[in-house]
């Protein structure tokens, strides 16, 4: 059996805690929450340091330090969160489900998530260029991956 049946999130390692991360980049993607609703939007408009075309944190170790408002995910933090994706591995295992067979944990590659259709590479831009957030705004973030499919 893998690691994420016979742990609960609290008891992972950090390695395991970490490869839980698909790359898919959608949690790096800029959100926009009406404050009078509370209704969240999702942006096509990527962190300054994910890289659009990889999906990957130009420098994941020290994001903070750019990046001070981003967030290092806990499995405390994770029962607050409402802005996950549908998809997002700390989420499905948050909620009693298990990871989707594209995942890199299941397929044994990180380019299944691509193929899978939930990584946001080639599909989002730079915050330095996009201009104002509600011009970008989209539904394919808070959605399960079309094309959630094995590779």
């Amino acid at each position: 059996m893998s690691f994420w049946h016979e742990k609960t999130l609290e008891q992972m390692t950090k390695a395991e805690w970490e490869s839980l991360c698909d790359g898919c980049g959608r949690c790096c993607l800029h959100k926009l929450r009406d404050e009078e609703s509370g209704a969240l939007d999702f942006t096509n408009v990527a962190c300054r340091l994910l890289d659009p075309q990889t999906a990957q944190c130009r420098n994941y170790q020290a994001r903070r330090k750019f990046v001070p408002d981003c967030v290092q995910l806990t499995p405390a933090k994770l029962r607050q969160i409402d802005w996950l994706p549908p998809s997002c591995a700390y989420r499905l295992l948050a909620e009693g489900k298990d990871l989707p067979p594209w995942h890199p944990l299941r397929s044994g590659t990180t380019e299944s998530v691509i193929t899978a259709g939930a990584s946001v590479a080639g599909r989002c831009i730079d915050e330095r260029d996009a201009g104002p957030l509600e011009h970008h705004i989209v539904e394919w973030p808070g959605k399960r991956p079309r094309k959630a499919r094995a590779p």
